[in-house]
C-alpha cells in the first residue's frame, strides 16, 4: 500500500521526450493551467483552422503529453482544436499524482478549455486513453460536455490488478478505485469507445465490459489487430474517420464553432 502510486503512475518529467520535435506542430500553444487545490499543470494547445469540435485529451498512465503529440496534426487536419495536457507530475506539471488529484486536473483542464475564444460545452469533447478513460468518466458527469470518447480503457483498478495479478489477494488491499464501472451508468452523453484487438496491457474485454454498462447513444470500434498504445498508427484513416462519424453525430445540426 505505501508504493501503490509507484505501480499505478510512470511519469517522465521534462525534458525527457520529443518536445522539440512536437514544436512541428502548426500554431502550438504551451498553457499553465491551475486546478482548484492550487497546482500548476501543463499542457499544449493545438487550434485548427475552421475547427468544428474541440478534442480535451487525457492520456495514459505513462511518459507526458510529448510522447504522444504525433496525434495532434492528424486531430487539426480533421478540424479539431485540440488540448492535451499532463497530468500533476508529469511533464512539466508540478505535484505528484494521485487519483483524487488526476480528476482535479481533469476538471481544470476542461474549464480552461471552455474559456478558450468562442468555445462551448455543445462543442467539446473529453478523451481519455487508458488511464485517462477513467478520469473523462469522472469529469464527464460532473461538467457538460458534448461527448466523450474512450480509447483503451478498463472498468476498475481492482479489475485491472486481479487480471494482471491473479494468485495475490490485490483487489482487498488496493485502496485506488478508478472505478469507471461504477460510474458510467451516471454519464448521459453519447460515448465512442475505442480499443485494439490485441491489447496485450488493458484487454478488450474490459472495454467491452464498460460498454454494455454505458447509456445509449453509444458505439464500440474494434480497432483490428491493434495493440494498447498503437491504436492510430494501425487503424490509419478509419482511426478518424470513426472520430469524425462519431463527433458528428453528437454535434447540434448545422453547428459550428464560433469564431
Amino acid at each position: 500500500m505505501i508504493f501503490e502510486n509507484h505501480f499505478i503512475y510512470f511519469p517522465q518529467k521534462y525534458p525527457r521526450g520529443p518536445y522539440e520535435q512536437a514544436r512541428s506542430i502548426p500554431n502550438l500553444q504551451d498553457c499553465w493551467i491551475t486546478t482548484s487545490d492550487g497546482v500548476k499543470i501543463h499542457g499544449w494547445y493545438a487550434p485548427a483552422e475552421s475547427a468544428k469540435a474541440t478534442l480535451v485529451i487525457a492520456h495514459g498512465n505513462a511518459g507526458n503529453i510529448s510522447h504522444r503529440y504525433l496525434l495532434l496534426r492528424p486531430l487539426q487536419r480533421h478540424g479539431y482544436n485540440v488540448l492535451m495536457y499532463d497530468y500533476r507530475g508529469y511533464g512539466r506539471s508540478e505535484g505528484s499524482p494521485s487519483e483524487d488529484g488526476i480528476y482535479q486536473d481533469g476538471r481544470a483542464a476542461l474549464d480552461y478549455a471552455l474559456a478558450l475564444p468562442g468555445a462551448d460545452s455543445s462543442h467539446t469533447f473529453l478523451w481519455g486513453t487508458s488511464l485517462g478513460g477513467a478520469v473523462a468518466v469522472d469529469v464527464a458527469i460532473q461538467r457538460a460536455v458534448a461527448g466523450v470518447i474512450l480509447e483503451s480503457t478498463f472498468t476498475s483498478a481492482k479489475d485491472v490488478a486481479s487480471a494482471l495479478y491473479p494468485f495475490l489477494p490485490v483487489r482487498y488491499f488496493l485502496r485506488t478505485k478508478l472505478n469507471s464501472i461504477g460510474k458510467i451508468k451516471a454519464l448521459h452523453v453519447p460515448v465512442l469507445f475505442m480499443h485494439g484487438s490485441h491489447d496485450t496491457i488493458i484487454p478488450i474485454r474490459f472495454g467491452r465490459k464498460l460498454f454494455q454498462e454505458a447509456n445509449e447513444p453509444k458505439e464500440f470500434y474494434e480497432i483490428p489487430g491493434a495493440d494498447h498504445n498503437d491504436t492510430f498508427f494501425v487503424g490509419g484513416e478509419e482511426y478518424f474517420n470513426r472520430i469524425d462519424r462519431f463527433v458528428t453525430s453528437a454535434l447540434p445540426a448545422g453547428s459550428a464553432i464560433r469564431k
